[in-house]
């Protein structure tokens, strides 16, 4: 690929573009802010701001936040199902569970209302066998009476149609002759899974934002044609893989966590050049934070990903947890007179008091600014304010300085984030000592020293732009198709046969997709796996397979192998169940040198601060201060130390000492 190559990331506040021209090694930057509700005019401004003729462009590829946010906010199109007699409400029991572990009640809203569901005749078993037939005339009178009622899109999911679909298929076949549009999900096309409610749920959320993506997608599409764009649009899926926007639609619930996604592969290929292949991913912006962990330069992709309470989205996804502490994250006093950061957010509207914007409750913004952190010349009388609302709302009630309990909101703040990387990493056999943390986002380098101190782990690794690594992600990703299929049998019942036929038909249909695709590749590989559990027990482990021709033998002791590497138990007397069969197919492209990010002319023969200002770490400290992008390649810096760019501000603690690779990213080592 010798053109220009953009990867645009829409985030809820900031627009974010990174475009590289991989002949002569040039980057070319923009931060705009996000229009809403029409986010492509967010995208073209971001385009205009960099100075891009759309025609030199030879590939988009653009991570959205429209199916993540409609679903979060319950901004839907108004969509129908149609299930099997006496399950309608399938959607609405779920797992039995609740919203806090210890609390007597909680809400939940379903994506699809229950005047909306209905049911018709028909049911398969487990195996597949029809016990009754699909009454077509009932599924007739069904269809009509959700057109009537409004409903745009529509959802046939039937029990066990992942063990016999004639019914769905059939259903389809109907539905067809009487449905307006192609806003039709079914739920084994999209999810061949056994579980009925995790299979509704994800069939229920790709219908309802179907066609809220593709009016978006087919927009931006022409407006960038308009302007010169030629070539086809690439979109991020949440697997960290990407598809043609023109087939985007078809499975949308895919692009669900696209965002946290393309950061993910950021710090995937970050890593890999700086020859870090473990990473803590650590991704804090204005109101959440989202973390993740990468093993052996393996992004962690799984299908049991559970966005909010009860909302469990079934298909392939990066794994990145979130937790709600972010730079607009509010701190309070509560009822019993203890002091509270998040989830509550003041966002971007008001914002946090030093924005200026009107914002009246103290966040992690402020506290960063008293402390220092932040430089208070930037916010002018806004900075003040936040001084007072600090003391009124947090350090009189404590009784505490105002220093103290801006401390102790960052303290709290860093315990939530601290206990999200944990879950990722310790909960799951991993050792944080073993790994680095990948800092990013705008506000992730303000905590990060001090969060890995706290999880003892000895680096963090800062990329070259941390504010605009989701959009850099977007250009450095994969093409990547999923598949998933249940057989739901024990082991030692189990026809190998069917096996290998099932994962060589994914291989197959993978590659065909894959190919067809004009996007220059080097290479198109497969990765297989299986889903196992032993025999009486409910969750999945996922066990990699070395090919798509695994023997029965070598299937049990892989399985014993992960079973006992994850729980450190054997059951030898217990068997083995395979429950699904999985194939990610993978087009890899070229890779793009990441070394000019920051342009090398602006890099000075010495680093020299550009100011000094006092910064809090357990008491005022004369700080020096950087700019990034004139720190020469070789540096040596002690803590404490603040160094600013345009898309963060980077935080440096006492003991801690700061290099630099040869691509500018730089490498602290935390110590003690």
């Amino acid at each position: 690929m010798t053109g220009l190559v953009a990867g645009v990331d829409v985030g809820g506040t900031f627009t974010d573009l990174v475009i590289f021209d991989p002949a002569s090694g040039t980057v070319r930057l923009a931060k705009v802010p996000t229009t809403l509700p029409n986010q492509s005019a967010g995208v073209l401004d971001a385009f205009a701001e960099a100075g891009a003729e759309l025609s030199a462009i030879d590939l988009i590829v653009h991570g959205t936040t429209t199916t993540t946010n409609a679903v979060l906010e319950r901004q839907l199109a108004r969509t129908g199902l149609i299930t099997t007699e006496g399950f309608r409400d399938v959607l609405e029991l779920g797992r039995r569970t609740r919203p806090q572990a210890y609390g007597m009640h909680g809400y939940f809203r379903p994506v699809i209302p229950r005047d909306l569901r209905l049911e018709v005749p028909e049911r398969m078993d487990a195996r597949g066998r029809v016990l009754t037939a699909l009454d077509e005339e009932a599924l007739r009178h069904s269809l009509r009476h959700l057109l009537d009622q409004g409903c745009e899109a529509l959802v046939i999911h039937f029990l066990h149609a992942y063990a016999n679909p004639a019914h769905e298929l059939r259903a389809a076949e109907i539905a067809r002759e009487i449905w307006p549009n192609d806003y039709i999900t079914l739920g084994h096309v999209l999810l061949s899974e056994s579980r009925e409610y995790e299979r509704g749920v994800t069939a229920a959320v790709n219908a309802s934002v179907q066609p809220l993506l593709e009016r978006y997608v087919a927009r931006l599409a022409d407006q960038l044609a308009a302007q010169g764009y030629q070539r086809d649009l690439l979109v991020m899926n949440g697997n960290g893989g990407m598809v043609a926007a023109r087939d985007v639609a078809r499975e949308a619930v895919k692009t669900v966590m696209s965002g946290p996604a393309s950061g993910v592969m950021a710090a995937l290929a970050t890593g890999r050049r700086a020859g870090m292949p473990n990473l803590l991913t650590y991704d804090m912006g204005g109101t959440s934070t989202d973390v993740a962990m990468i093993r052996g330069g393996v992004a962690p992709v799984s299908n049991q990903i559970e966005v909010e309470y009860a909302m469990p989205i079934h298909v392939p996804m990066v794994d990145v947890r979130t937790v709600g502490a972010g730079g607009g994250s509010i701190a309070r006093i509560d009822a019993g007179g203890m002091l509270r950061v998040g989830p509550d957010s003041a966002g971007s509207t008001p914002g946090p008091v030093c924005y200026g914007r009107g914002g009246t409750q103290v966040t992690i913004s402020d506290a960063n600014l008293i402390l220092g952190r932040l430089p208070a010349s930037r916010f002018g009388k806004a900075a003040e304010a936040a001084q007072r609302a600090m003391q009124d709302q947090i350090a009189a009630p404590l009784g505490l300085s105002v220093e103290a309990a801006a401390e102790a909101v960052i303290r709290i703040a860093n315990t939530h984030m601290a206990g999200a990387i944990r879950m990722v990493s310790i909960s799951l056999g991993a050792d944080p000592r073993d790994f680095a943390l990948f800092a990013f986002g705008g506000a992730g380098p303000l905590h990060a020293v001090a969060l890995a101190r706290e999880l003892n782990v000895p680096k963090v690794l800062i990329p070259a732009r941390p504010g605009i690594t989701n959009a850099l992600g977007c250009v450095v990703a994969d093409l990547r198709h999923d598949f998933v299929r249940t057989l739901n049998r024990p082991l030692d019942t189990v026809d190998m046969t069917e096996v290998h036929a099932i994962l060589a038909a994914q291989e197959a249909e993978g590659r065909r997709l894959i190919g067809q695709e004009k996007i220059a590749l080097t290479t198109t590989r497969a990765e297989f796996s299986a889903d196992m559990q032993f025999v009486g027990q409910t969750h999945l482990l996922r066990v990699p397979l070395p090919s798509a021709t695994p023997g029965r033998e070598l299937l049990q002791r892989l399985f014993e192998a992960a079973y006992h590497a994850r729980f450190r138990v054997e059951l030898p007397t217990i068997r083995a169940h395979l429950v699904n069969l999985n194939c990610s197919v993978i087009g890899e492209r070229p890779a793009l040198d990441l070394s000019r990010l920051i342009d090398p002319a602006g890099r000075q023969a010495k680093a020299v601060p550009s100011a000094t200002r006092s910064v809090w770490f357990d008491g005022w400290h004369d700080t020096p201060v950087y700019w990034r992008d004139h720190l020469p390649v070789k540096i040596d810096l002690q803590g404490p130390a603040i160094i600013e760019q345009m898309d963060t501000t980077i935080v440096i603690d006492p003991g801690a000492r700061v290099t630099q690779d040869a691509d500018g990213n730089l490498i602290v080592e935390v110590g003690a």
